[in-house]
Order: C-alpha cells, then structure tokens, then sequence
C-alpha cells in the first residue's frame, strides 16, 4: 500500500504498522509532527471496511492533532492511532495491553488517549504496557470524583465554539429556542446536547446506536431523526458529532443550516473543495480541529495541579480564536478553513 503518495500524506514523521498474533491486534500509530512536542492523540477503535480506509483516518486525524494543538496554544505535536475491530465485539483486556505494547514501542513520540471505540478503561489497561499515555487521572483528582475523560470538556468547548460561530452569523447571544441538528450524540455530542438544552435551544437528533437518541429524547426533549436527513434540517446550526467526511458532494448542497459547529473530526471530505463549496453557500463552517480541542487541552492540565478554572479559561479561548478566524476569513474573502490552517502553520511551523 503506497504511502509517500498517499493523498492525505502530509510530510508525516511517522507511520507504523502493528501486528499481535495472540491477541489478534491490527493497528497503526502515525504522528504527524513533534515541532511543538510529543505526538499526542487518542486511540479510535473502529470497523473498517478495509486497510486502506484504516489508513486514510489515521493520517487525516494525526494531522489534525498537529493543527488542533498550535491553535489551542499547547506544547504538543500531532500523533493518533487506530485499532481495525469493532470496539462492542473485539475488544478484550488483552488486545488493550498488546495496544500499549505498541505505543512504547514509539519510545515516547506517540502520546495514547482515548477517542471513539476506546475508553478511560482502556487507556488504563494500555497503561500496563506503556508510560506514554494521557487522560489519566491520578488518585487525588479521582478522589475528587475526576476520571480522566476528556469528552466533557470537548462538549465544552465545541458549545463555547459554537456560540461563538451564532454570535458572528446570526448576531445573536442568546441560544434560547435556537434550531439545532446533531448527528451523533455519543460521549461528546449527548453532553454537547445536555449544554444546548439548558440554553434553550431546540434539538433534533440522530445516531446509530438506538439507545442513545432515545436519551436525548427522553432526557432532552429533543426529536430523533433519521441518519440519512439530520444534515438536510431546516435548522440554524448543524452540528456533526459522529466520524468524519460528512461535510461532501452529496450533503452540502441540501444543508439549510447558517452554521456547520460540531465536533466530529476532519467534517470535510475534501477540505480545499468543500470548505470552499460551503463558503460559497454563505454557510459559516467553524473548523473541526479548532471547536473540538476542549478534550486535548483537559488532558493537558490532567494531574495533581488540575485546577477547574484555569481549564475554563483555556476552553473559552477556542471562541477567540474562532472569532479571530471568522473575522480575517471575512476581510480576505477566503473559507474559515484555509485561514485556520494558516494560523495554525504559522505557530508550529517556526517552532
């Protein structure tokens, strides 16, 4: 399988193939770029149709590390790594422990946490194996009743992100009785929901696992949907929440959304032609890695001298930046995403 001529190749350091004949692992670390630091990035366990896709995701989402830490303002590359299994059927403590075996085979290049498929739990267990990892909380912090997982603070700062992104295309503050669609309401987007609701705003709702919509129905009043019409809502904001590419050919025509702020990662299935095609439908498109940092940067501060309001601080930075890159998209007439990309390349770049 190519990979210097790969599409998504992006001058990454490194790009390693993992193989447990016991325990019957398949993964791969790829980090991106350690100018900033250590390649830092959660471990996605999914069921990919094939190696090739496999591949694809680990290069598109360890790149975005590398973009999502500069703009955060933290000392961290970009790192990420995948499992090929369905994390409901295959996953076992064993295949764990192999997964940290292989990340210490990185000799600290590669930082593991979690990420979609994978849990607290398991990083622990990947812990056995391996000191590289984070999203651990120590026994103070647990006794504080932390656990070390970063999905409440990603729902966080998406929603800072996505008030931010209301405030510059609808001009409004308030959030009461905004439309919402959320594809995918998980860990992040169940919690991204819990934080619309309580500012009032309406929501619609979709995910493939059943009993998560009902959640949000029963808990949040909210309108389950089909998958295949979420993105299609006549709705102020569209928030994807679930994996990657659904911002493409196909779906960007029929979104009547104003605003596109969710925290799924790499929304754009090709980023230089459908930042542009939602650019030119007026749509404001908040980029991914920039909405969805709240998770690295709670790991960031992980640890003994974990400190609430220091961390509330940093998140409310992602609305900054955010307006910083509405505006500047706004003077040069050019999509949000190209202009975070340069914002980012020029921190990590000269360091």
């Amino acid at each position: 399988m190519a990979l210097f001529s790969h599409p998504e190749f992006d001058q990454h350091e490194t790009v390693s193939y993992f193989h447990d004949a016991e325990t019957g692992l398949h993964a791969i670390i790829a980090v991106h770029n350690t100018h900033l630091g250590k390649g830092l990035g959660g471990c996605r366990m999914w069921p990919y149709a094939s190696e090739a896709d496999a591949l694809t995701d680990v290069l598109r989402l360890s790149r975005g590390m590398t973009y999502k830490a500069a703009l955060a303002g933290l000392p961290q590359g970009g790192g990420k790594s995948v499992i090929i299994g369905d994390p409901r059927q295959d996953k076992t403590p064993a295949l764990m422990r192999a997964m940290g075996r292989a990340v210490e085979r990185m000799n600290g290049a590669y930082v593991v946490a979690e990420d979609s498929g994978t849990s607290v739990a398991d990083i622990r267990i990947m812990a056995e194996e391996t000191r590289h990892v984070g999203g651990l909380a120590d026994a103070k912090s647990v006794a504080a009743g932390r656990t070390g997982d970063p999905s409440p603070a990603t729902a966080r700062g998406t929603f800072i992100g996505l008030q931010a992104a209301v405030r510059h295309q609808l001009g409004r503050d308030e959030l009461k009785g905004l439309k919402v669609a959320i594809q995918g309401v998980g860990n992040v987007g169940y919690r991204l929901a819990k934080h619309l609701h309580e500012a009032g705003a309406q929501l619609w709702v979709t995910d493939l696992y059943a009993p998560a919509v009902e959640r949000c129905v029963g808990e949040l009043g909210a309108t389950a949907v089909a998958m295949d019409e979420i993105h299609a809502l006549d709705v102020d904001v569209f928030a994807p929440c679930a994996l990657g590419a659904i911002l493409n050919d196909v779906t960007i025509p029929q979104i009547k959304a104003r605003v596109v702020a969710g925290a799924a990662n790499n929304q754009l299935a090709v980023p230089v032609v459908h930042g542009a095609a939602l650019s030119e439908r007026g749509i404001l498109y908040a980029p991914d890695y920039c909405i969805n940092a709240g998770g690295i940067i709670d790991i960031y501060y992980e640890g003994p001298a974990y400190h609430a309001p220091i961390v509330e601080a940093h998140l409310q930075r992602i609305g900054e930046t955010l307006t910083q890159i509405f505006e500047r998209a706004a003077r040069e007439s050019r999509p949000t995403h190209e202009i975070a990309d340069r914002m980012a390349e020029e921190i990590f770049r000269k360091a």
